[in-house]
């Protein structure tokens, strides 16, 4: 604790059942209770600007234990960030940085106060863990109406956090906080099937896994076997031991949940937030390369959300990076003085879509747009030619049905276009029509829009978590291809996944697959590609590495896998697929041409 006192401007203070401190230009107070209407007890930091205020306040409310450093939790992520991003760490002590939410001591020098929640049953609140539901979501409305009028406070509250401190955003402003003024959703999924758990019907093993990695790891109660405060030497999961008798009592088996639900159920929809009830000021912020989790969140919440004022902004790079740069974090500031202060410094003046555009050598363009999709968009149809294994904007003459087959599990076909004749920019959502049967009663299938060089090296993008990220991925579980007509569109089907429609072995049957939104622009002599395949896309040129907080070696779609044994047993799903194509069943990639 010596190092605590020699950095503090003060010495520490007991309010309660709290500590505070004054300390490198900021009041600081430690694990503030927080009385849920249930009568469960949350803790809370607070790092305000020193003084009565009123100040605004950012608040993030999440599982990851707010007392664990960024540095300590995720070391692999922080030192690669640090190292080729060192505006992150200039002009901070860094030594308040926690995982995935704003450093304070860029923030209260602004006049903001930030608050981190410890979610129920994690970190330094004891209860029970049950991410994304709707207790949840009733704890983060009771901490923003909390917030929101504290003595300290101007009444306004601010939501800003990346990946689960996004997606909660959209989760609790469906239920319309009084005090909430305005939010920024940094890489935020919100459909817990279609985004989180099942990507076109398929497992995602992601969840069990990040269950087990980030969230047992800081579950309220583990005492010594977590870790303590690099800031003031506390246990970052309360004082209570408990056993691992009584911590699996205290949450949900949140893996055996997901893998246990093939179907849309209540489980989804109840962590699902409504758009139609989204009207609070937000501005989305995704990233091309985030594809099988967050991005389509971003996208369809601004798409949808009847806000009168929102902002879709999409970035690269890693999924935590730009939250911390000072592109990211002076585009946050503009926006929340706006909104939280009152200031009129143009933000309402901001074209609604802001977009680094990807260029093939992986660096970035911004532009900006009116709205999303881009309304200049050319829709164009790529061609699938089963015969040459090519892509072309006209079909070919079918004089006789055509038919092209795989092993079911295995890599598939891909298909080429001829080296493009002049630069051709692809910036938005992709959807594939497909004609296909089956040797067996399902089949499933992954699909991956490339870019080859003449030399036909692919090119790769340092993605939201894998470094080898294709140009784009979609996915379809053939059983779940019925749709849901009002809302699907050319673009962007919608499948209601409430069904399971079996194939007939050797029965065609029409599939569209919606492909993630994307952005590149293809340099003339490059060609375009689809892959078709039966499991996930492999970089072939080597793996990418881990990361501490995953379990798997990265190899071209970070940890969002879907290879479970039980989601996908070999005697349903390692038969023969079988592309067809006829004079009146044409199988194509749409693509969005931006000229």
């Amino acid at each position: 604790m010596s190092n605590v006192q020699a950095r503090a401007d003060s010495e520490p203070a007991t309010e309660g059942e709290h500590r505070i401190e004054l300390r490198d230009g900021m009041h600081i107070e430690w694990n503030v209770p927080i009385t849920m209407d249930d009568g469960n007890l949350l803790r809370a930091d607070i790092f305000r600007p020193v003084g009565d205020g009123p100040y605004p306040a950012l608040l993030t409310y999440g599982p990851y234990a707010k007392g664990l450093s960024f540095q300590d939790g995720y070391p692999s992520a922080w030192e690669r960030m640090v190292r080729e991003h060192p505006d992150v760490a200039d002009g901070s002590s860094n030594l308040y940085q926690s995982w995935e939410v704003a450093d304070p001591e860029k923030w209260v020098p602004h006049g903001y106060a930030c608050i981190r929640v410890d979610s129920r049953g994690c970190g330094c609140s004891p209860g029970f863990i049950d991410p994304f539901s709707p207790r949840e979501q009733r704890d983060f409305y009771e901490c923003i109406e909390w917030a929101g009028m504290q003595s300290w406070s101007n009444g306004k509250v601010g939501l800003n956090g990346v990946s689960y401190f996004g997606s909660n955003q959209w989760h609790v402003a469906q239920h319309r906080p009084p005090h909430l003024a305005a939010m920024c959703i940094w890489e935020g999924a919100n459909d817990a099937y279609r985004e989180f758990s099942h990507h076109g019907g398929i497992l995602s093993t992601f969840w069990a896994n990040w269950y087990d990695m980030q969230v047992k790891t800081v579950q309220y109660g583990i005492g010594e076997r977590g870790r303590r405060s690099s800031v003031h030497g506390e246990l970052v999961c309360g004082p209570e031991i408990l056993s691992d008798e009584e911590l699996a009592r205290n949450r949900i088996d949140f893996g055996r949940e997901v893998n246990g639900r093939s179907l849309n159920d209540s489980f989804y929809h109840d962590r699902t937030a409504d758009w139609s009830k989204i009207d609070v000021p937000f501005l989305s912020s995704a990233n091309w390369g985030g594809q099988g989790l967050h991005p389509r969140g971003n996208f369809d919440g601004f798409v949808e959300a009847p806000a009168k004022q929102k902002w879709l902004e999409v970035h690269g790079l890693e999924h935590w990076t730009h939250f911390y740069t000072d592109y990211g974090r002076k585009l946050q500031l503009q926006f929340f003085d706006h909104f939280l202060k009152g200031k009129d410094n143009g933000w309402d003046k901001t074209p609604a879509v802001i977009l680094q555009v990807r260029k093939a050598d992986g660096s970035f363009v911004e532009r900006r747009e009116a709205e999303w999709p881009i309304a200049r968009t050319k829709w164009t149809k790529f061609y699938l030619d089963l015969d040459q294994l090519a892509l072309a904007t006209t079909a070919r003459a079918e004089a006789k049905p055509a038919q092209r087959s795989f092993r079911a599990m295995g890599d598939g076909l891909t298909f080429l276009t001829e080296p493009l004749q002049h630069e051709t920019e692809l910036t938005g959502p992709i959807a594939a029509k497909l004609f296909v049967s089956s040797s067996t009663r399902d089949a499933d299938l992954f699909l991956v829009v490339r870019v080859f060089a003449p030399d036909f090296k692919e090119i790769v993008y340092q993605g939201a978590i894998d470094p080898h990220t294709p140009v784009a991925q979609g996915w379809l579980r053939a059983s779940h291809r019925k749709q849901d007509a009002a809302r699907s569109k050319p673009y962007m089907p919608y499948h209601t996944h409430d069904v399971v429609q079996p194939l007939s072995a050797g029965e065609q049957v029409e599939l569209t697959v919606e492909v993630w939104p994307t952005s590149v622009v293809v340099p003339a002599g490059y060609r375009i590609a689809l892959s078709i395949r039966g499991r996930d896309y492999v970089y072939p040129g080597g793996d990418g590495g881990k990361l501490s907080n995953f379990k798997n070696v990265l190899t071209g779609c970070g940890p969002f896998l879907h290879d479970d044994p039980i989601d996908r047993p070999p005697e349903v799903f390692d038969g023969t697929t079988t592309l067809h194509a006829s004079v009146d069943k044409l199988p194509h990639l749409l693509l969005p041409i931006v000229p």
